[in-house]
Parts: C-alpha cells; structure tokens; sequence
C-alpha cells in the first residue's frame, strides 16, 4: 500500500500552490519591493533625475498696469493650450490710493519653462514694468517615484496572487473572506500608489511659475524719509482731527444745550423768588 501510494501521480491542480493561503501571499510579498519571486523588478531610474521645478518672478508696476499686464500674461498661457500652460491660481487685491497687488500662478511644461518665462518678464517690461525678484527651486522626486513605482508593482503581484486565491482554492468560508478582503485593502494601496505617483509624475513634467505684482515704489533711508512719510500720512492725519472733532461736537453740543437749559431754569426760578421775597 505504501509503494502504491508513493508511485501514485499527483493530480491536477493539487500541490503546493492549491495550498497557498492569503496569509502565505502576503507573507511572500513582504519582501523588497525591488526583489519578488528572485527576480528584481525593473524601474525607471534610468530615465533619469526627476526634478520639479518652481520658478518665481516679481514685478513692481503702476497701480493701473497691474491688471493689464496681469490678463496679457494669462492670455499668453491660454494661447501656448493646455498642454503646455495651464493658469492655476490668479488673484488681484486694489489697495487705498495708488497701491495694488496681485498673484498669478501658472504650471508650465517643464521643458519650456524657462523661456516663457522670459516673455512673462518682457510683457512686465513693456508696460514699465519693473523686476525686483526672481528665484528657481528644485525638488529632486527621483527616489520617491522608484519606491512608488516599485511598491505599485509589489501591490499589483500581490493582489494578482490573491485574486488567484478566490479563484482555484475551495477552503473554508472564513479564509475566502479574508482573501476577499485582503484584495479590498490591496486594491485601496494601489489605487493611492497611483495616486501619489501621478501627483508627483505632474510636478515633474509642469513647472510651477509664481508670479506676483505690487505697486509702489521703496522709500529710501536718510534725512528726507520722515518729510517724505509725513507727507504720505497728512491724509491719514487731517482725517483723524476730523474724526476727533465731530466726535467732541457729538458730546459736547448736546452738554452744552443741557447746561444752557439748566442755567435758564435756575434764572427763571430766581425771577420768581424776587417778587415773593418783596411782597
């Protein structure tokens, strides 16, 4: 009976994959992510560094420039098409007198940003406009988007794994739900690998360009800066006594009526004591 047993062929479908569990995958997948079943899984990296650009302009304009040069410089984004200029955010605040700000950012296919942001700064120039600022930042996401890119195929394998699982093995009920759900929460994990991956695929591939607007010029330092700032506040300043005087009026108009009416009264009362007194 042993012999017969031991020559006897496996069936088909049994073995040790029919007795692979969704605790047994998940044991399996926690290996590294850049190592399953022996062999390394292949990713980007050779594409090259992965740097997300952000390019930041200011300009100091006259109040009345600043909407102008706000809407050539967003029509100039809308005319390059959505996939090479996109307007994220575009604010404008009018200040008192003649000062105003404003913002625009843009997100710019990275290849071509740098160059328009050159026409962003000529459109400023023909308006008057003047540069006070500029800067480039850079994010290098290279090592982010190998580890995404490596945990979303480790997550893809394994949910494959499971899904094969639910579809060959006949066990109990309990461990088919827990298959069941150990996709559902896979499936969750890729879809925020995803996520998170195209996210950061976008910053790479449109640089973001901030651009702000302000008015006015700096005051310099030295003996006319106090004239030159009492000058600017003798509005502020002649508006305060103004303020000041029609709120003393507003006390004091009433006092005085009370106080007139008062002394009246005593006058009337020592008239009429008078004529008593006599009599």
């Amino acid at each position: 009976m042993s012999l017969s047993g031991c020559g006897q062929a496996p069936e088909a479908g049994s073995g040790a994959a029919d007795h692979l569990t969704a605790a047994d995958i998940k044991e399996e997948a926690a290996a590294p992510a850049n190592q399953q079943n022996g062999s390394p899984i292949a990713v980007s990296a050779s594409s090259g560094p992965k740097i997300a650009y952000v390019y930041d302009y200011g300009f100091r304009l006259a109040a009345d420039h600043i909407p102008e040069v706000q809407r050539q410089q967003a029509d100039l984004c809308e005319k390059q098409g959505p996939q090479v200029c996109r307007i994220l955010e575009m604010q404008q605040n009018g200040g008192e007198g003649d000062y105003a700000s404003g913002s625009l950012s843009l997100a710019v296919a990275a290849p071509r940003a740098r160059a328009f942001g050159t026409q962003l700064v000529q459109i400023a120039g023909k308006a008057d406009g003047q540069q006070i600022s500029s800067s480039i930042s850079g994010e290098d996401l290279s090592k982010q988007i190998v580890d995404t890119e490596a945990r979303l195929r480790a997550r893809t394998l394994l949910r494959d794994r499971l899904m094969e699982v639910l579809a060959t093995r006949t066990g109990k009920v309990a461990e088919l739900v827990e298959a069941e759900r150990s996709v559902a929460q896979v499936n969750e994990e890729i879809d925020e690998a995803r996520s998170w991956l195209a996210e950061m695929q976008g910053r790479v591939n449109f640089s973001r360009v901030n651009l702000t607007y302000q008015s006015g010029a700096p005051s310099s330092g030295g003996f006319l800066a106090p004239v030159r700032m009492a000058i600017g506040n003798v509005t502020s300043i002649l508006g305060a006594i103004a303020a000041f005087l029609i709120m003393a009026a507003t006390i004091l108009i009433p006092l005085g009526l009370i106080a007139w009416a008062i002394k009246l009264a005593i006058g009337w009362v020592r008239r009429m004591k008078g004529p008593s007194a006599e009599s």
